[in-house]
């Protein structure tokens, strides 16, 4: 991590931040939960920061002890958010080190925790969300004609004002994810972060939705599928007969080699690219053998080549 600090910090202080993690994402989608993980991490966490404040607050934060620091910024903010991206390459390049985050989910997983919760969309009143994306209020009798209509307009509104933001952050896809998994995978990614770019497998039911999250998602379907033996059926790909099964197929070996090759030869370019983290989604039908497995076996193949993290969605979510 580098000691450097912004060019209106005083010069004469030894202090620097460890880590600065910016948190954002589509409401609902669990920012108070990774807020609350990097909390119980060590991290100084401030929630709902407005962007034109964030230099001072790391002015202030730079004299204090020596601490890593996590900032949620979301759309409750989406008057200053066209200057939040200058703003973070600013401080970059004068030296500050800054990882973003971007929570996201489907639309109908965000419909169904708003209506479970009861809790009003930060964009849902009409003229608010009007003045933030710089538009003309609609009329009443243009606006949404049910509840959930009007739920989706503010999601998707919100989708349009975060996208850059988005672009530019590992995101992670919480559709699917209990709480506890979403702890979990945000302290992974933090612990992770000192290195230059930090490769995510993840392993995935196709009937359960491809995870939003992904770079590369290939498709393990085609190859033979240990359910359908019935001492294999309830075990999970880090089983070891599991794994047997699968290490004897030859198209499991070649379909294996073929993505190792591929990720090999692209990898160095993602690098140049200054990316952070690569996340590549495998998926089967279940989620719960042969994706496992392939996961396993490329986190292993790829670990010394850096960071690698661990994934098994629908696995995970059993505990």
């Amino acid at each position: 991590m580098s000691d450097d600090i912004p060019a209106d910090t005083p010069s004469d202080s030894s202090t620097s931040f460890q880590e600065i993690v910016v948190v954002t994402g589509i409401s609902g989608s669990g920012k108070s939960v990774a807020l609350h993980a990097l909390e119980d991490a060590g991290f100084f966490c401030v929630d709902n920061l407005p962007p034109e404040l964030l230099r001072e607050f790391l002015r202030l934060e730079h004299g204090l002890a020596r601490r890593r620091v996590a900032i949620a910024v979301d759309v409750r903010s989406a008057g200053s958010l066209p200057h939040l991206l200058p703003l973070l390459d600013e401080l970059r390049a004068e030296g500050v080190h800054i990882r973003a985050i971007f929570l996201d989910a489907s639309t109908d997983a965000l419909v169904r925790r708003f209506s479970e919760t009861r809790r009003p969309h930060p964009l849902s009143d009409a003229h608010h969300a009007a003045q933030v994306a710089g538009q003309p209020a609609r009329r009443r009798e243009d606006r949404a004609p049910d509840d959930r209509r009007a739920l989706v307009d503010a999601i998707e509104l919100e989708r349009e004002l975060l996208a850059d933001l988005r672009e530019v952050s590992t995101v992670i896809d919480t559709s699917q994810l209990r709480p506890a998994q979403l702890r979990t995978w945000t302290r992974d990614l933090v612990s992770a972060a000192e290195h230059r770019l930090t490769l995510v497998f993840e392993s995935f039911a196709f009937k359960h939705g491809v995870p939003l999250d992904a770079d590369y998602v290939f498709d393990v379907r085609v190859l033979p599928n240990p359910y359908y033996l019935r001492e294999l059926r309830p075990l999970t790909g880090r089983d070891e007969p599991v794994a047997a099964y699968l290490r004897e197929q030859p198209e499991v070996s070649e379909m294996l080699g073929q993505i190792e090759a591929f990720l090999s030869r692209w990898l160095p370019a993602f690098e140049g690219d200054q990316r952070s983290y690569l996340t590549v989604a495998i998926g089967c039908t279940g989620g719960q053998h042969r994706s496992v497995y392939l996961v396993e076996a490329l986190a292993q193949r790829f670990s010394g080549r850096g960071a690698t993290l661990k994934r098994h969605r629908e696995l995970d979510a059993r505990h």
